[in-house]
């Protein structure tokens, strides 16, 4: 009984014609039914000891698919699609076989799921995007959901996504979900890893190359380093590594192609920050996103609760503490209260050049020191760990040990003179995807504050951006640094540094933490700004370094 998950064609169901979503439904439930007498007939019967491999295999295999089609029952776009999975399960449920259920409350182990758009729900012009995500990647996964909040991103980020991914460029398919996985995987984003498991072997990816980094072609391996200083230490980036990949003889890297992996590096370094920030939740049809244990009582059993998988009550208890509303009421009218003094000082005087010069680094050097309380390392699990060297490289601050790091300007090297029509030349329209996506992330605004409408949120966008690319050495010198203290409070500059330095390590008690009054959407939003400001750091650092090789 060969028939394995990968044997069943999925394709015909991210057709937009509904007959040939019918016709490929059939054929799945058709496998799944078959499957299934083979596994009710080899119970019937006495089997040989060597038959339990055998049989433990194929059943290995009819549960993959089971999750699967759960998946599609809850998370398709297309109704007929979910339906027609659900009568299914049910079908092979009828004939005594235990099928799936979803672990966990929806996409976000952060957001209540009861907040976040329910596929199904959506109205035409999100139908649509759904419906292109879908058939782009054969699922409409955790991400997409959460970041649905904001449909004008999304639409950006999935289109630029997809160019990436899938269009014409200078890397073969499976070399992209390769260097995904490489890239996610420096941050242990399983989550990430296990998607890009997936696409790499559904688009012909080797599977030796998944035993470790090891086994991929030298080509691959020499990109570890690079993956490895931009992840965590951008700021260390020389023509020198660039030079290092692009004459490595028959291992050479040519320049368009070397911009493509930049770009997929920085783009998962990124996207693994806000897997972690908002806490996306594993796919159903993934590892810890699904049980074939029957529900229990109260719904989960002691055995859930490891994994995450709390009653919804449990999980909206606030861990940032027995905070009053009014406490954190006063929080926001104290943040408003400041932006509007701040916006008086600035019509009424301009600091000078050397005090703006000296409020960056007074910034950068008090960065060092934001923190959270519980920041241990966190081991590498094997099966994340292998796909990168050297596990214990991670992020440093910049003068530690003495150590200084010139400070970058961005007047002598910005994304917008420079980094753009660079990438653009070496890999046409990606530059022009990318620009689109920073533009919305900086300048997308609701006009709202918590329970305040008719808001100019531009000072706090800005404050979040420059203090990111503060931490990475990246200086405006026109900006008065002095705003971010004034914004920002301590518990936010946590959450915004754990997000963006170290995101393995961030918990739901710092996303409930700060800015306690907001609105779901509007953290969120906080981390699309997080996401685009850092690959933008990212993309500055590595973007110099293969324009001064070039010159």
């Amino acid at each position: 009984m060969a028939e394995g998950e990968n044997e069943v064609r999925w394709d015909g169901l991210c057709s937009r014609d509904s007959t040939t979503r019918e016709t490929a439904l059939e054929n799945i439930r058709q496998i799944i039914l078959r499957k299934t007498e083979y596994l009710r007939s080899v119970k019937e019967t006495p089997c040989r000891p060597s038959d339990g491999l055998s049989n433990t295999v194929s059943l290995d295999g009819l549960n993959k698919l089971l999750a699967h089609l759960l998946m599609l029952s809850k998370r398709c776009p297309f109704k007929d699609v979910r339906e027609k999975s659900e009568f299914i399960l049910k079908s092979i449920q009828e004939l005594g076989i235990r099928i799936p259920r979803p672990l966990g409350h929806g996409p976000s182990r952060f957001i209540p799921e009861k907040e976040i758009l329910q596929v199904g729900s959506e109205d035409a012009q999100m139908h649509a995007l759904f419906a292109d995500s879908f058939a782009a990647l054969g699922r409409l996964d955790n991400i997409t959901l959460v970041m649905v909040f904001h449909p004008q991103y999304l639409e950006s980020f999935l289109k630029t996504q997809h160019y990436l991914l899938q269009m014409d460029g200078p890397l073969p398919l499976h070399y992209r979900h390769y260097i995904g996985i490489m890239a996610a995987a420096r941050h242990q984003c399983s989550y990430l890893v296990n998607l890009h498991v997936n696409d790499f072997l559904h688009v012909g990816g080797d599977p030796k190359w998944l035993n470790g980094l090891e086994n991929a072609p030298q080509k691959l391996q020499n990109l570890g380093e690079l993956n490895k200083v931009l992840a965590h230490r951008p700021w260390l980036i020389t023509k020198e590594h660039i030079e290092g990949l692009l004459k490595a003889e028959e291992h050479s890297w040519s320049l368009a192609e070397l911009v493509h992996a930049v770009v997929l590096l920085t783009h998962y370094h990124s996207l693994a920050s806000f897997t972690f920030g908002c806490g996306i939740s594993p796919e159903i049809h993934c590892d810890g996103g699904h049980t074939f244990r029957p529900p229990s009582v109260s719904n989960y059993c002691i055995c859930d609760i490891t994994n995450g998988n709390h009653s919804v009550d449990e999980m909206q208890v606030n861990s940032a503490g027995n905070v009053s509303v009014s406490d954190s009421f006063f929080e926001v009218e104290a943040l408003m209260e400041k932006m509007r003094q701040l916006q008086e000082c600035r019509d009424e005087e301009e600091a000078s050049q050397e005090e703006m010069a000296s409020r960056f680094e007074i910034e950068k050097r008090e960065s060092m020191f934001v923190f959270s309380s519980d920041d241990e390392e966190v081991t590498p699990a094997r099966d994340v760990s292998r796909h990168f060297e050297d596990t214990s490289y991670g992020y440093k601050d910049f003068s530690r040990h003495g150590m200084h790091v010139p400070t970058f300007r961005v007047q002598d090297y910005c994304w917008e003179d420079h980094g753009y029509s660079l990438v653009n030349r070496l890999y046409p329209d990606v530059g022009q995807l990318i620009d689109e996506k920073f533009h919305i992330a900086y300048n997308l605004t609701y006009n709202t504050m918590a329970m305040h409408k008719d808001v100019d949120t531009s000072m706090l966008r800005r404050a979040i951006w420059n203090y990111i690319h503060c931490m990475f050495g990246i200086r405006y010198d026109d900006y008065d640094y002095g705003e971010i203290n004034q914004l920002l409070d301590r518990s936010f500059k946590v959450y915004i540094k754990t997000v963006v330095c170290t995101p393995e390590k961030v918990t739901k008690r710092m996303y409930d933490s700060f800015w306690r009054q907001f609105k779901h959407s509007e953290k969120v939003h906080v981390n699309l700004l997080l996401i685009e400001a850092r690959m933008q750091a990212e993309l500055l650092y590595a973007l110099r370094a293969i324009t001064r090789y070039m010159t």
